[in-house]
């Protein structure tokens, strides 16, 4: 986390979280999800899409200080902390997308980290998936043929698992703001 995020943490240590503003999408792409977007769906919902998606972040320096202040609370939901404020995300998938390398041997996340996959398995519509260190990701889909050779390569064979299981088994919640509005 950065510095300055820590520092304007500690200085207003009492903001109010902000949830439905921020979703991350299969593709390890950001978008920002205005009031409209939010009324025109959840992000998770396909069908709901382009409407409810959002606007897709383009700005380089703001996607890597999003990337850098990426976080998961003890729920299982993740956020970027923006200074004081926990901007809560809407994942579409998984908190993680998984990028093979130009050398066909590494991985990374979305946010640029060394990424070490050891478990995988493939959902019903064959989206490819595989857990860490850092928790399930979700092989982008312009890697999928070559992390096809590279589990060749490797001996490995997916396990199948059905996409509505995935957030309970590895942890994680797709929506924070769903989650909030659930009666305790």
């Amino acid at each position: 986390m950065d510095d300055m995020v820590k520092a304007a943490m500690a200085k207003w240590p009492m903001v109010p979280a902000c949830c439905g503003w921020l979703g991350l999408d299969g593709r390890g792409e950001w978008y920002l999800r205005d009031d409209a977007a939010q009324a025109a769906g959840g992000f998770q919902a396909r069908g709901a899409w382009p409407q409810a998606k959002g606007s897709r972040l383009q700005h380089a320096g703001l996607i890597a200080f999003i990337g850098r202040n990426y976080c998961r609370d003890s729920t299982g939901c993740w956020y970027f902390q923006n200074g004081p404020q926990r901007v809560f995300v809407e994942l579409a998938l998984a908190p993680w997308v998984l990028r093979l390398q130009a050398d066909g041997e590494h991985w990374s996340t979305h946010t640029g980290e060394p990424a070490e996959p050891c478990d995988w398995w493939l959902d019903e519509e064959g989206l490819l998936y595989a857990s860490g260190v850092t928790g399930l990701g979700v092989v982008h889909s312009a890697d999928m043929l070559g992390a096809s050779d590279w589990l060749d390569r490797h001996q490995i064979e997916p396990g199948e698992l059905m996409r509505r299981d995935l957030p309970a088994r590895f942890g994680y919640v797709l929506s924070p703001s769903a989650a909030q509005k659930k009666p305790a």
